[in-house]
């Protein structure tokens, strides 16, 4: 039975139905209004569980069992561990071995080192995954492997689809460095220390069924508890649960390249020149090494000129630990720890701050912090003449990318994306984005190392810096350069018009379809 495809109102085609469940197309950026109440987890009783609050399972089998693993489950988990993680794989070995099938995976992301989990979609044991993809899960899902389509979120959209009522978690498993045995569990201490759990507290609050996977037990109470033992059912310890060293990947290093570093900087001066940069502000910068370079040039400006941000958001690295440390921000309100430095700031400073999507990004909630930052400067794989952007796929249409938080952080005031004008000679602004994942209309900035490119929108922007000595240059100038360079801009991907996966935007809606890729 073929599914209706719509066209909403980006002007993509996206299907009204997927994996069963029907979908409201893009509304816009402000289009949609939910209606109803909250979704909430079953009422358990005190009287179930072990009066003395011993909660512990010999295995993560038992667990499992106890938990009522069957067919068509829904399981999900935390990212924090990045490509670290030690758990997941396990879990659907077991699955595998009880002979369970039809399992939905709903991560907050995945990475490499979940590459066996394809082994288990082509027996059988899991349908798709629902949540970020990173590397082989994304290239598998793009040639049509899951049976299911990928649905990819925000971090914030991850929260929304589960309070919404439009995931229904029935297994949470969530690694922790340290926990107790009640339950309640920590990130920010212990061998295996991440930092902070907080993307899986969402699972925690609303699960069926949730169990805490620890190598670090410690006497109840663990302190501080990032997640609390009276959302959990039970605690299973194992000789490790994640590699912390791994949560440092390949796009959390600071960049070497000098063109790249060119365009650090000249981010940072345009943070500066449009007056941005002024005492009390507030920003943010993405994962990626050449955001990881403007926050480098930025405190450097700071200090020349004795300004001091009132918070910065994260996620964290050494460089913002560095600025709360010197005294240039009163805070870091932290969502995910990027390297081990920023797991000791949030173990050891009161000024560093664990944080939640609920908080910072959940668009379906009474405010959140993503509109109170003054900049933001993230990444993009493509961004086309009318400012939308892409990071969930390339240029050839593989899906190698999630969304993470980088949806819900351009709702700043000022959003900037640093990036290269083409990678490997393939141009990095086109005419029309192959994958739609932010709207141009809040995209404010583009900062290439061929100029600098601002949304006419942003006449205030454009008037703020318009004798800065910057290199200010129309978008079609710098894309037309950059073909010019390179022969022409390269041919579209051979794509089919089989939907493998689509990405919704921040209210849950479906901003648009991600399609097979032919070759």
């Amino acid at each position: 039975m073929s599914v209706k495809m719509v066209t909403n109102a980006a002007g993509r085609t996206v299907p009204t139905e997927v994996n069963g469940v029907l979908q409201t197309p893009y509304q816009g950026v402000d289009g949609y209004r939910p209606q109803g109440n909250k979704a909430a987890p079953p009422i358990r009783s005190a009287a179930d569980y072990p009066r003395d609050g011993n909660k512990i399972l010999p295995s993560l089998k038992e667990a499992l069992i106890r938990a009522g693993l069957r067919d068509g489950m829904t399981i999900s988990s935390h990212h924090h561990f990045r490509n670290g993680d030690l758990v997941m794989n396990q879990v659907f070995d077991i699955a595998a071995e009880l002979g369970i099938k039809g399992l939905r995976w709903f991560p907050s992301a995945a990475f490499p080192c979940h590459a066996p989990v394809i082994d288990h979609i082509r027996s059988g044991v899991v349908d798709w995954v629902e949540g970020s993809l990173n590397g082989p899960l994304g290239n598998f899902a793009s040639q049509g492997g899951m049976r299911g389509k990928a649905i990819l979120r925000s971090h914030g959209g991850r929260w929304q689809a589960v309070q919404d009522g439009e995931v229904h978690i029935d297994i949470a498993i969530l690694a922790a460095p340290t926990a107790d045995p009640f339950g309640n569990a920590t990130g920010d201490r212990g061998p295996s220390a991440c930092g902070l759990l907080g993307f899986g507290l969402v699972d925690s609050l609303y699960a069926d069924q949730v169990i805490v996977v620890t190598d670090n037990l410690v006497p109840f109470p663990c302190i501080p508890w990032q997640i609390q033992g009276q959302n959990v059912d039970s605690v299973v310890v194992l000789d490790r649960v994640g590699d912390p060293e791994k949560i440092v990947s390949g796009t959390t290093r600071l960049t070497r390249s000098p063109d790249r570093l060119y365009i650090a900087e000249l981010t940072a001066k345009f943070v500066r020149a449009a007056g941005i940069m002024r005492e009390g502000f507030s920003f943010q910068a993405g994962a990626g090494g050449t955001a990881l370079g403007f926050a480098i040039f930025l405190r450097k400006m700071m200090e020349a000129e004795g300004i001091k941000a009132r918070f910065i958001r994260g996620g964290s690295t050494k460089y913002l630990v560095e600025m709360l440390e010197a005294g240039l921000t009163d805070y870091i309100l932290d969502g995910q720890t990027f390297d081990l430095d920023g797991v000791r700031s949030m173990r050891e400073n009161a000024g560093h701050v664990n944080t939640s999507p609920f908080t910072s990004y959940n668009w379906h909630g009474k405010g959140n912090f993503a509109s109170m930052v003054d900049v933001v400067v993230l990444g993009a794989t493509e961004v086309d003449l009318n400012f939308n952007a892409n990071v969930v796929t390339h240029s050839d249409g593989r899906m190698l990318h999630g969304i993470g938080g980088w949806q819900n952080c351009l709702f700043s005031k000022c959003t900037i994306l640093p990036i290269p004008s083409f990678r490997d000679r393939i141009p990095v602004i086109v005419d029309q984005v192959t994958t739609l994942t932010g709207p141009g209309e809040l995209i404010d900035v583009i900062v290439t190392e061929r100029g600098i490119a601002i949304n006419p929108l942003r006449q205030d922007l454009i008037d703020a810096t318009h004798n800065s000595g910057l290199p200010i240059r129309p978008i079609e100038d710098i894309k037309a350069e950059v073909d010019r360079l390179i022969g022409g801009p390269p041919a579209k991907p051979q794509l089919s018009d089989e939907v493998v996966g689509i990405v919704k935007w921040v209210d849950g809606t479906v901003l648009d379809s991600i399609y097979r890729i032919e070759n």
